[in-house]
């Protein structure tokens, strides 16, 4: 499937170390999974979580959600042994935390092979390099995360998320740049659906894929948020439509509602249509 199409609407972090949540995980209607083995994980549960993982994703049942497994730093006594269990797990691609630099995904790859890797963006040197770490050749996706680096630039909590406008922003260009997916950052307050819609929109707005999740109750919300709406598809057709008739008779200038379509627009319509199809695929 084109990267492009690919539903990332909803991307869920689960604990790799709880039996329990990894199995409700096939269950759910999500996009991809993050099988976290850093945070989500005590210290002394690292190595018990690994091999729990290990199990889950190699007895299989999820379907055709993206798996994801977030190790521990390389920077810690865990990364080394973590990217190397990754690399033999059946995942989809290894999750690097607080990326800073193109080397550190250098690092990664000499332990996972040719597994795709995604880079957390979470602190502002990252935000710098954003763009020589999308370029990396195995790099495949951006995940935003929101929370370090709220930390990290001692911002203050705004609703409209002005303070991290700059730093998501670097992050799209650069995703947007070398055509790899980039999700948005997770929304904590999980019980309040209204705040989460409103972050989602943003989100969708700005031209990220989706949103990671923090808790299943936010998966609708996100699912409706990052999917074309039926007036985009209904509009996608119509341009579609409206240019190839504007072609095959020779004239100048396809016109919808008002407004000019142009090959541009027309790529978008079928970039929409792609998308619909490809969630209409998952969901079924």
């Amino acid at each position: 499937m084109d990267q492009r199409a690919r539903p990332f609407r909803s991307v869920l972090y689960i604990p790799g170390s709880k039996e329990r949540a990894l199995e409700k995980a096939k269950t759910l209607p999500v996009d991809a999974i993050i099988f976290d083995l850093e945070d989500a994980v005590s210290v002394d549960e690292k190595e018990n979580a690994r091999n729990t993982l290990k199990d889950a994703l190699a007895a299989g049942d999820y379907g055709n959600r993206m798996r994801i497994v977030r190790i521990n730093g390389l920077d810690t006594q865990w990364g080394e042994a973590d990217a190397k269990a990754a690399a033999e797990m059946d995942c989809d691609a290894v999750l690097l935390p607080k990326v800073e630099s193109a080397a550190q995904v250098d690092a990664l790859a000499a332990l996972v092979g040719d597994k795709p890797i995604w880079a957390m963006m979470e602190t502002p040197r990252g935000m710098m390099n954003a763009n020589e770490i999308a370029a990396h050749a195995q790099l495949t996706g951006f995940v935003m995360g929101t929370n370090d680096l709220a930390k990290e630039l001692q911002c203050r909590y705004r609703a409209d998320r002005l303070p991290m406008l700059t730093s998501l922003s670097l992050c799209l260009l650069a995703a947007k740049a070398e055509g790899i997916v980039i999700v948005d950052g997770v929304y904590n307050a999980f019980k309040d659906n209204e705040g989460l819609k409103i972050e989602c929109e943003q989100g969708r707005d700005m031209g990220f894929d989706g949103k990671t999740l923090i808790h299943p109750a936010q998966v609708d919300v996100a699912n409706a948020s990052f999917a074309p709406t039926d007036d985009e598809i209904d509009l996608a057709r119509r341009q579609i439509a409206a240019f190839e008739e504007t072609e095959a008779a020779g004239q100048g200038v396809a016109v919808v509602d008002g407004k000019i379509v142009e090959n541009l627009h027309v790529v978008t319509a079928k970039e929409i249509l792609a998308k619909a199809d490809a969630i209409a695929a998952l969901d079924g």
